[in-house]
C-alpha cells in the first residue's frame, strides 16, 4: 500500500516529490486492459530523458478533481510494471466524467468539471496531460482539447474498435485469451463429442471473436458485421458430423444480434451511459440445445479477457504508443492521438477517432480468410468460396 500524504487539499501518493523540471500528466481511464502499465512505464522513460516530471492521476479523471489524487512516477517505480496487467494508477468507467452514449452518441461534461481540471494544470503546472482510454474516455479527452486545454490521447481498448488506429492495445491479449480457452474447450469438446459455445467480448464489434475464433479454431463464428441464422449454424453442425467430427466449436461475440435482430443485454446494466453487452452465448446455447441432439454447453469468458499481462506484441505497442504520446506533448502537438499505421507510429486528431466506431469489414480479408477455411459465420448453411470475386 503506497503512503499517502495530503498537502493542500491533495492527495500525494508515494515518497517521491515533484522537482523543478517541467510536468506531463498522465491518467488511465475506462476499463482496465493489458499493456496498461507498459505504457505509463514507456511514458515515464521517455518523460526522463526529455526533461520531464511525470504526474500520474488516481482512478482516471476522477483524480483531477476535488478531492485531487495523484503519484510522482519515476524510472524507480515503473521499473518492473512492463508486464503487469491492470494499471498501477487505478481506473475508473464510471463517476462524473462520462462522454459517451451508446455507439456513438457524445454526452456533454459540466463545464464546471473542465474548469476544476484547468485549475488542476495550472496548478500542478502541467505542460500537457496524455489520457490513455477508448472512444468514452478520449471523447472526454476532446471536450478538453475544445476548451483549450493540452491533451494527448492514447488509444486503449480490447475491442479494437477505434477508429483511425489498425490496433489499440490490449487487443492481442484478448485474442490470446480467447485463443486459449478454445484450445481447451476442443479438448473437452471432442472428448464429450459436445458443442461448445464460447461468448467473448467486443462490444458492438467482431474483432475479438473473428481474430481469436481463427486462432483458436472455431468452426462457427457469429459477429455483428454478419447476420446469421440457427438453421445454417445446425447445418455446419451436420457437416463436421457428414465429415466424422463429432464436436463443434462456436465463437459469439458479445454484439452479435439475433437472427430476429434483436440484442441481449445485462438486466444489471445499473446506470451506466451504455448499455450492457452479454447474455447471447446463454441464448444460442439455449436455443441449439432444444433443435439438436447433442449437448451444448455455454462458456463465458468476461473479465478474463481484460486481466493478466500483456502479450509481447501489446508490450511493444503500448512502449510505442507511451513514448510518442510523450513526444507530442514536448512537440506541443496537441489534440492528437497516437495511432498505429503499420509499420509506423504515428498521430491524428483525436476529433476523427472518436466519432464512430471501426468495424470488421464483411468482405476484408479477415473474414475472406475464415470462408475460405470453412468456417461458418452463419449466414450461409454451407461452404461458399470467398474468393470467387479475385478470380480471373
Amino acid at each position: 500500500m503506497l503512503d499517502v500524504t495530503i498537502e493542500n487539499g491533495i492527495h500525494i501518493y508515494g515518497r517521491d516529490r515533484l522537482g523543478d523540471r517541467p510536468r506531463i500528466g498522465i491518467l488511465t481511464s475506462g476499463g482496465d486492459c493489458p499493456g496498461l502499465n507498459a505504457v505509463l512505464r514507456a511514458a515515464t522513460k521517455t518523460a526522463f530523458w526529455l526533461g520531464y516530471d511525470m504526474v500520474g492521476f488516481r482512478d482516471g479523471f476522477e483524480g483531477m478533481v476535488d478531492p485531487i489524487r495523484y503519484q510522482v512516477l519515476t524510472r524507480e517505480n515503473t521499473s518492473a510494471i512492463l508486464t503487469l496487467g491492470g494499471t498501477i494508477l487505478g481506473s475508473t468507467n464510471k463517476g462524473r466524467f462520462g462522454a459517451r452514449t451508446g455507439v456513438s452518441g457524445r454526452a456533454e461534461i459540466m463545464p464546471e468539471l473542465i474548469e476544476q481540471v484547468a485549475q488542476t494544470i495550472q496548478t500542478l503546472k502541467l505542460e500537457g496531460l496524455i489520457v490513455v482510454g477508448g472512444d468514452g474516455s478520449l471523447s472526454t479527452a476532446l471536450q478538453f482539447h475544445e476548451a483549450g486545454l493540452p491533451v494527448v490521447g492514447v488509444p486503449k481498448t480490447i475491442d479494437n474498435d477505434l477508429e483511425c488506429t489498425a490496433y489499440t492495445f490490449g487487443f492481442n491479449s484478448a485474442v490470446l485469451c480467447c485463443a486459449d480457452a478454445l484450445d481447451r474447450l476442443q479438448t473437452t469438446a471432442a472428448s464429450h463429442g459436445r458443442v461448445m459455445v464460447l461468448e467473448v467480448m467486443g462490444r458492438h464489434t467482431g474483432w475479438i471473436a473473428l481474430h481469436g475464433g481463427i486462432a483458436g479454431g472455431a468452426d462457427v463464428i457469429l459477429i455483428p458485421e454478419v447476420a446469421w441464422t440457427y438453421e445454417n449454424i445446425i447445418a455446419k453442425i451436420r457437416e463436421r458430423t457428414e465429415m466424422g467430427q463429432s464436436f463443434t466449436l462456436i465463437t459469439v461475440a458479445e454484439g452479435a444480434t439475433l437472427p430476429d435482430g434483436a440484442m441481449v443485454t445485462d438486466s444489471h446494466s445499473g446506470g451506466n451511459l451504455q448499455v450492457k453487452l452479454g447474455g447471447i452465448g446463454h441464448v444460442v446455447t439455449d436455443q441449439l440445445s432444444q433443435m439438436i441432439e447433442q449437448d451444448v454447453r455455454c462458456v463465458v469468458l468476461g473479465h478474463l479477457q481484460r486481466g493478466g499481462g500483456p502479450t509481447t506484441f501489446d508490450r511493444v505497442l503500448s512502449s510505442e504508443y507511451g513514448a510518442h504520446a510523450v513526444r507530442l506533448v514536448y512537440q506541443k502537438r496537441f489534440g492528437q492521438m497516437v495511432c498505429s499505421d503499420p509499420p509506423a507510429i504515428t498521430s491524428v486528431a483525436i476529433a476523427d477517432a472518436v466519432h464512430n466506431i471501426r468495424t470488421v469489414d464483411p468482405h476484408g480479408s479477415t473474414v475472406q480468410t475464415a470462408r475460405g477455411m470453412g468456417i461458418c459465420l452463419g449466414d450461409t448453411p454451407g461452404y461458399t468460396n470467398p474468393f470467387l470475386d479475385d478470380a480471373e
